[in-house]
């Protein structure tokens, strides 16, 4: 049996997004920042973004995200065994968002929990699914959820997050794969001297809500823009090394590219400095925003849909996140 589970390989089954209905255009937000829509664009990349509804929260998204990747696996909730929901923006402290997803999707017998990692959390959470999946489901199948609802953290006078973040969620289903199918590698790191260039200072147990962090704008989400550029212009290359020698399938084998839709300005340019074609690379930011964790499921959502992602193909992510941190996975497409 040891060795049964030890060789055990898996997959993603299905496939599921939900996006908010409100779509927001540079021009809706330009005055806000004080800026042009025409430097928004330039400068990130992005055109548009969604924004939730003030009565969804993130729960809300990733339910309807995991009942849709449930729907394209042929799955019922009966058969979920883990619930693993990557996101910055729960629906509260104390308790993990998964658990509120576990109870009215009504997977009664799935164990929930939620991972961090910021927009590197869905890879951690696929990671961990594989992990569990092999330690204690030989047979069994996870949801993996990424979710996020950054407008609510937005700072109305902050153009850095502000006109770069944006909602969303995007679930996938893992199940069994044959050998040499499904995720065949993975690589993580951290660098917590940098915790603090981006990320949501208030609200912990360091700080506390109180009079003076609301004066402070402390619950917003604020970002270093130099420096996490700067972090990311030196880990994504490192992480694209690591796949592809850690896989040995060296780029030009790799058929898509699906990193964290960070900034796609600069996911181009660095892309074309490591030799990734327009062909390999998947970009969705620029009419989605980032969306965090959620980013990586969406993007996988929209190429399959539009026939670039197809059954043998060979797909490498990257994901940089908060903390710092970093994760990077290879998959053969089931």
């Amino acid at each position: 049996m040891s060795r049964r589970l030890l060789h055990t390989a898996w997959g993603i089954h299905g496939l599921g997004v939900h996006l908010p209905d409100r779509r927001v255009s540079n021009e809706d937000i330009a005055d806000q920042y004080g800026v042009e829509p025409a430097w928004i664009e330039r400068m990130t990349g992005v055109t548009h973004r969604r924004y939730a509804e003030p009565s969804q929260s993130t729960s809300d998204l990733a339910l309807a995200a995991a009942e849709h990747a449930l729907a394209d696996a042929r799955l019922s909730p009966a058969d979920v065994d883990v619930i693993l929901l990557a996101t910055s923006t729960p629906d509260q402290l104390a308790v993990a968002t998964a658990c509120r997803v576990q109870h009215r999707l009504g997977a009664e017998r799935a164990w929930a929990t939620d991972v961090g990692g910021a927009c590197a959390g869905f890879l951690n959470a696929l990671r961990i699914a594989r992990d569990v999946l092999t330690a204690s489901y030989p047979e069994g199948r996870a949801l993996v959820i990424g979710a996020e609802t950054f407008s609510r953290f937005q700072n109305p006078q902050d153009r850095s997050t502000g006109v770069l973040f944006a909602d969303g969620a995007g679930a996938v289903v893992v199940g069994p794969a044959s050998a040499g199918q499904g995720i065949l590698c993975s690589v993580q790191g951290t660098d917590g001297a940098l915790a603090d260039i981006v990320g949501i200072r208030a609200g912990g147990s360091a700080q506390p809500a109180s009079a003076r962090t609301l004066a402070e704008g402390g619950h917003y989400l604020h970002m270093n823009g130099k420096a996490v550029a700067a972090y990311f212009h030196d880990i994504f290359p490192r992480i694209v090394r690591d796949l592809t020698r850690t896989s040995g399938l060296p780029l030009e084998q790799i058929d898509l590219v699906v990193p964290h839709q960070a900034n796609p300005r600069m996911l181009r340019t660095l892309g074309s400095g490591l030799g990734i074609s327009a062909e390999q690379l998947v970009i969705t930011a620029d009419v989605f925003g980032n969306t965090g964790a959620a980013s990586i499921p969406m993007a996988l959502h929209t190429a399959r849909a539009q026939g670039r992602l197809t059954s043998q193909k060979t797909v490498l992510h990257a994901a940089v996140g908060a903390g710092m941190s970093w994760a990077g996975t290879v998959q053969r497409w089931l």
